[in-house]
């Protein structure tokens, strides 16, 4: 029986996380002939706004429409999956917070291989897939073979493959409500209780389309002050890695990660910054981004498209005596 693959997609208040479009290309890597059919979980105007989006993209939506799915409850997610899912599946979910949370119970659930974090896939042969990992903050890359035979769950890196922009599927939404709620909704043992929204701060970088970020090579607070002459200079605002903010010099308003905001600048500057997969995971939307780090290997240059080994606090002020000196 052939496989059949499945995203599972992550979207806020009607607006489709880009992960949903790079799970399509990350499917082409195992079969570019079979169409993705995408899952959509959630409630009301939002969801259809979701649905109609998502079908833009992908040839086949299934939507799941219950008031207990306006928050996505792993717990409960992982018990639907499990009805509706069909032998031979192959579920996408991004690896973010909530991906972590359904992905392993699901794989245990479905009785299927688990394969987490990956950032690339190299082909499937003889029922085996071989996808590649990331260790030590990115600094290793690590080659795996899973058994393909069965069911599995695959978690990929947002970010970690190119998204599909096309949007010419003009695909079909089908409502698996009735399949999924068949014998009632699934037990849970938590209760949503509210989203507590974190603070703007002073500065929101979820605006901003030119972003300046800075990382532990800073080393010291004072050194800030070139950082924001660039900025300046840039025409763009100032953010961070969560070192800076666990050193007190930024407030967490101005962090970028899973941990920070997640921004979606034309333009992001790493500075100092090494790149792990928690930063990687607050950027958005493919951005233009140079990459300065002493360190060749850091994990920052994989994704950069100008990469630049130097030490940050000599190269920051010549580029920007540059920029001022080109007005």
């Amino acid at each position: 029986m052939d496989k059949q693959i499945f995203a599972y997609i992550v979207h806020k208040q009607g607006v489709v996380d880009d992960t949903a479009f790079e799970i399509i290309n990350a499917a082409k890597k195992i079969n570019s002939d079979v169409p993705v059919t995408a899952i959509v979980t959630g409630s009301g105007a939002d969801l259809d706004a979701v649905c109609g989006e998502v079908a833009r993209a992908y040839q086949n939506v299934w939507k799941i429409d219950d008031n207990a799915l306006l928050y996505p409850d792993a717990e409960i997610i992982q018990g639907l999956l499990v009805r509706i899912l069909p032998a031979q599946a192959v579920l996408f979910v991004p690896h973010d917070t909530f991906g972590m949370d359904l992905g392993p119970g699901l794989s245990i659930k479905l009785n299927a291989a688990y394969l987490p974090d990956i950032v690339d896939i190299e082909g499937l042969e003889n029922n085996e897939l071989r996808a590649v990992r990331q260790e030590y903050s990115g600094q290793v890359s690590t080659h795996i073979l899973c058994d393909f035979s069965g069911k599995a769950v695959i978690t990929n890196r947002p970010g970690a493959f190119s998204s599909d922009e096309s949007k010419e599927a003009n695909g079909s939404v089908v409502d698996k409500t009735a399949e999924a709620m068949e014998g009632g909704l699934p037990l849970t043992r938590r209760r949503f209780i509210e989203v507590v929204e974190a603070e703007t701060g002073d500065v929101d970088i979820t605006k901003s389309e030119i972003l300046v970020s800075v990382g532990r090579g800073v080393e010291d607070e004072d050194n800030l002050d070139i950082v924001y002459d660039l900025a300046k200079a840039m025409g763009g605002e100032v953010s961070c890695s969560r070192p800076v903010v666990d050193s007190k010099w930024m407030d967490k308003s101005r962090q970028v990660g899973t941990s920070g905001k997640t921004v979606k600048p034309k333009v992001y500057m790493a500075l100092g910054i090494s790149g792990s997969f928690q930063h990687q995971g607050g950027i958005k939307g493919s951005p233009f981004i140079v990459a300065v780090n002493k360190n060749p290997n850091a994990p920052v240059f994989q994704v950069a498209d100008i990469g630049v080994v130097a030490d940050m606090l000599d190269f920051i002020p010549e580029l920007t005596d540059k920029i001022n000196g080109s007005r």
